[in-house]
């Protein structure tokens, strides 16, 4: 019963909070809500620091979490920052094939090495 970006008033979440801080287990409420355990936590941890307060909030960015749009930089100078962002983490991933390639080989030469461990020993004929 999983679906994404529901959304639930906040007298629903209260509800829920209230039964779990009344005993009521997380799993019981979360097989019958289908709402997966770490919300049901978290509801119940702004519950208890916050009161009903801590669950009114409307869904979306939490206060104190800052704004992805940093002001004074323009829209420009934000995407030149994304792309070296991205060109670094193209770079990391180079560098990540590049030791993956040389371990797998230096793999394969070991396993088709004659002789190396595992090798089937060969004996001459005995000469009768």
């Amino acid at each position: 019963m999983s679906a994404k970006n529901r959304v639930f008033s906040p007298e629903f979440r209260i509800s829920i909070a209230k039964r779990i801080a009344a005993g009521e287990s997380v799993s019981k409420v979360h097989h019958e809500s289908g709402i997966k355990r770490s919300v049901l936590y978290r509801w119940c941890h702004a519950y208890s620091k916050e009161g009903e307060a801590g669950l009114q909030r409307a869904a979306g960015r939490p206060p104190g979490v800052p704004d992805p749009i940093r002001p004074g930089i323009s829209e420009t100078e934000q995407l030149q920052q994304q792309i070296a962002l991205l060109e670094r983490k193209v770079g990391q991933q180079a560098v990540h094939l590049d030791f993956f390639k040389r371990a797998f080989k230096r793999v394969k030469e070991s396993n088709q090495k004659p002789g190396g461990a595992g090798a089937t020993a060969s004996t001459g004929r005995s000469g009768r």
